[in-house]
């Protein structure tokens, strides 16, 4: 048991760690993040239509790319994104991580699009970042073959949409996602 919680710590600690988009300066960094941004709301775009004109009204929206791990009973994950000020046009990049206790075994790599309802909560998010919850899913899915589902969530004034990348991975954990700002990437 000791070895256990040996490994899971030292999977913590690498993977946030490594919650940084990928690049070697910030104008990369940046551009990974941008691009991520982009490819992720096209493909929400192709699979709800009509979430483009509800991201288009909101006063805002984030972005994320998150790597999510379990191993028996622990969950870990880290990922990177933007908030996006839609009447400002200004970008907070964030960092997250999770950490979760449960049953699941896999990998999965997945991306989240937050709209929110109003100022408040974008700012609050944006400020603050925090949030708790559980999950339950299944995800089979490489290089475009198996099975994901977009799933859809409304939480405390934002909506959350999950598309699954790529994965492979069975799991029910209780788990807290922290958000924060890349201190790094807003200078």
């Amino acid at each position: 048991m000791q070895l256990y919680i040996r490994f899971i710590s030292l999977i913590l600690v690498v993977l946030l760690a490594a919650c940084s988009a990928p690049g070697k300066t910030r104008e990369e960094q940046r551009a990974h993040v941008a691009k991520m941004k982009s490819e992720v709301l096209n493909e929400l775009y192709k699979l709800k239509p009509d979430s483009r004109n509800e991201i288009r009204n909101a006063p805002g929206y984030a972005v994320f790319s998150n790597v999510n791990f379990n191993v028996i009973f622990a969950s870990v994950g880290n990922g990177f994104g933007v908030v996006v000020d839609n009447s400002t046009g200004k970008q907070t990049h964030m960092k997250m991580g999770e950490v979760g206790l449960g049953i699941g075994l896999g990998a999965k790599d997945f991306r989240a699009v937050f709209v929110f309802d109003n100022r408040e909560v974008m700012n609050r998010f944006v400020d603050n970042g925090w949030g708790f919850g559980g999950q339950a899913d299944a995800a089979v899915k490489a290089d475009e073959k198996g099975a994901a589902v977009a799933g859809e969530v409304m939480l405390d004034g934002i909506k959350i949409y999950q598309l699954i990348d790529t994965g492979l991975a069975l799991q029910a954990t209780i788990k807290g996602t922290r958000f924060w700002k890349d201190s790094e990437l807003n200078q």
